[in-house]
């Protein structure tokens, strides 16, 4: 079994995945054997004859099964990264494997009465902060997981969550395959009017490597976005906009309605089971929202305060397309095309004139560069180590004082093996064992422009803060300082998570930083100041409409988890309910959202995609501390490294937002930055 290199001690820089001897054979033998290990380790807490104690049972079950915790971060990133059918086929046979497994060890009456017996003694014993949370959280995860349920019940929870695994799974897989199915191959060069160069050129590459004639257009965001926002044809854009948004419900072997159904209402039977009324009554009980009530108000008062705009704003877009030709009603798959012209005429700006300045490995640097300013860090790039993906990078990350920090992994472009969208994660994550701080692996996956055969990968704007984003949630999990892997680096509450990332978004609003980072890709010029002005005055260009959108997923996604009753409607017809109070266009027949909305049934935000929105407040408010101190205060940043980014989920969000502002937040500061106040 030494021949399975998942198996072996990773002899590498750091021992980091040797993802260059990891072949797919090597997977179910090594999820088997990993199993059979995690299970003697707990074996072991059980049979332990002596009385339990922190030491024997909570810290011991916080090391059981290092090696298949390491095995699976490996194989599901790859599954979501670097993906092919005999992946997903292994990733459908393990999931039920480890559900299996993690029940077995929830589930598990005898250990759950070793880990009540330290939980019940906690206030006995001279705990450190750390201890007395992880001894906390122990216990919940054990209630949460049906520790406390009866037989039958026991027996119905592992039904339902074995089932939920292979559910989600197949939802992530079918909203892959509707991606990955459609293409626009245009022929005719006429039926590119509009379109910029770069994005033309991007069109006939992606045909070249289909090996095809002429030029293809994909649902894959760098090039499905910019179409939408610039082609003339309005036919192609109704037809593009048609099928990105009707993946998933078509009624096709990939049609992902009858999975929403049975997901909503295994999640609620699971939930009742423990007590509560819905899925996001349960959910979130350890958020800093609390209750569905809660998530709902907070909801309502942010569209109460954005809807008006958001009105005036497609009004604003609607008569300036009927001055410019558009007949009838603005549709949907008009609204970026004439926004995108209508922002040119206010601000005297567009993508197209930004993007020389943002050349991908220039943002790279800015971005290193910000980490550096503010935290000291630095980045060298590393050969030796090899990465998943030969389009991937990886990087030694050092701090102030040349102490190595982490691993960073840099994964820019979209291809058919990987999801959509952009996202941090890791592949080690930091701890402390026998006085050794273990530090993390981060990957940050994007989906940037490709570079061209002429140019080099330019970027958007919001191309440029999708890239901040994910680093500030690298940030977190990079300089992560606590002793236990289940409260290090982003292991927080859902609504908190987003801080790190959205804070460090802006950054790219303020001159200082975008005049660091913008540099003309062929000249080297930096980039003029009337253009960072109208970046800046455009920055609440539609911030209402914005608002709403996001506002939109929120509510959609609360109206599914907070069901109190079996779902066996439409979901179609639910979706639109759901969504309606911020409906702003015309209904669209055979389009849906929810089909295809991987956040919260393929992935970690159901009950929690109002985090985003949640988190703006929280960013909003703490990046005004900045904007007093100065954006690259040291002080500011050392108090922000220290009691967010480096104290991981060691104790509770508000106490360490407290701890760094001061004060609890309000929304105030996000109202007045997005300019939805009159």
């Amino acid at each position: 079994m030494n021949s399975n290199p998942l198996l072996s001690e990773f002899k590498t820089v750091h021992q980091t995945p040797p993802f260059q001897l990891i072949e797919e054979e090597h997977y179910i033998p090594a999820f088997t054997e990993a199993i059979k290990e995690a299970k003697e380790d707990v074996d072991k807490i059980i049979s332990n004859s002596e009385a339990p104690t922190f030491e024997n049972t909570i810290l011991a079950m916080e090391y059981a099964g290092e090696n298949l915790s390491r095995i699976a971060n490996i194989f599901f990133n790859i599954n979501s990264a670097n993906t092919n059918d005999n992946i997903q086929n292994i990733a459908s046979e393990v999931s039920p494997m480890l559900t299996a497994h993690s029940n077995d060890i929830w589930l598990n009456e005898a250990l759950f009465a070793k880990v009540k017996a330290v939980f019940d003694a906690k206030e006995e014993n001279n705990y450190n902060q750390e201890q007395l949370k992880l001894i906390e959280d122990t216990y919940k995860g054990f209630v949460k997981r049906g520790a406390l349920l009866t037989g039958e019940e026991k027996e119905r929870y592992r039904e339902i969550t074995t089932e939920l695994s292979k559910l989600t799974l197949t939802f992530g897989q079918n909203v892959l395959a509707e991606t990955n199915a459609y293409e626009l191959h245009i022929t005719d060069e006429k039926e590119l009017a509009g379109l910029p160069d770069a994005i033309i050129a991007a069109a006939a590459a992606d045909a070249k490597a289909k090996e095809k004639e002429g030029w293809v257009i994909t649902l894959q965001f760098p090039s499905y976005v910019p179409f939408m926002k610039y082609a003339d044809n309005r036919a192609l854009r109704k037809e593009l906009y048609m099928a990105y948004s009707m993946r998933a419900n078509k009624g096709n072997d990939h049609d992902n309605n009858d999975v929403v159904k049975q997901i909503v209402n295994l999640r609620l039977e699971k939930a009742q089971l423990f007590g509560f009324k819905s899925h996001a009554a349960y959910v979130l009980e350890d958020r800093m929202a609390q209750t569905p009530e809660k998530v709902n108000a907070f909801l309502e008062e942010l569209l109460d305060k954005s809807l008006p705009f958001a009105k005036e704003e497609v009004k604003e877009v609607e008569t300036y397309a009927n001055a410019h030709g558009l007949k009838g009603k603005l549709q949907r798959w008009d609204f970026a095309y004439y926004s995108e012209k209508l922002k040119n005429e206010k601000f005297s700006i567009t993508d197209e004139m930004t993007k020389p300045y943002f050349q991908l490995e220039k943002v790279e640097e800015g971005i290193f560069g910000l980490a550096n300013t503010l935290f000291g860090l630095t980045f060298k790039a590393n050969a030796d180590i090899t990465p998943y993906h030969e389009e991937a990078k990886a990087y030694e990350v050092f701090d102030a004082q040349g102490k190595f920090i982490s691993v960073l992994y840099l994964d820019f472009f979209p291809r058919e093996s990987k999801r959509g969208g952009a996202w941090m994660t890791n592949y080690r994550e930091q701890f402390v064992q026998d006085g050794t701080d273990v530090r993390p692996f981060v990957s940050l996956v994007c989906n940037f422009s490709r570079p061209t055969e002429d140019t080099p990968s330019l970027l958007t704007y919001q191309e440029v803060r999708t890239f901040l984003h994910e680093f500030g949630h690298g940030l977190h999990g990079m300089l992560s300082k606590c002793t236990y892997v289940s409260q290090s680096g982003t292991n927080v509450y859902r609504d908190f998570v987003e801080l790190p990332s959205q804070i460090l978004e802006n950054w790219g609003t303020e001159k200082e930083w975008l005049k660091q980072v913008g540099k003309h890709y062929q000249t080297g010029e930096t980039i003029p100041d009337d253009l960072v002005a109208k970046i800046m005055e455009s920055a609440n260009f539609q911030s209402g409409y914005q608002s709403v959108r996001q506002l939109s997923f929120g509510m959609d996604d609360m109206a599914w988890h907070s069901l109190e009753n079996a779902f066996e409607g439409d979901v179609n017809t639910f979706e639109d309910e759901a969504m309606a109070p911020t409906e702003l266009f015309p209904a669209v027949e055979g389009t849906c959202f929810s089909t295809a909305f991987s956040h919260i049934f393929a992935g970690g935000y159901a009950a929690g995609y109002y985090g985003y929105k949640w988190a703006e407040v929280l960013d909003a408010d703490a990046f005004s501390v900045f904007k007093e101190n100065g954006i690259f205060d040291q002080a500011t940043a050392d108090s922000f490294r220290k009691n967010i980014l480096e104290k991981g989920g060691t104790q509770h969000p508000m106490d360490l937002y407290v701890a760094f502002r001061g004060q609890e937040p309000t929304n105030d500061a996000l109202l007045i930055r997005e300019g939805l106040v009159k």
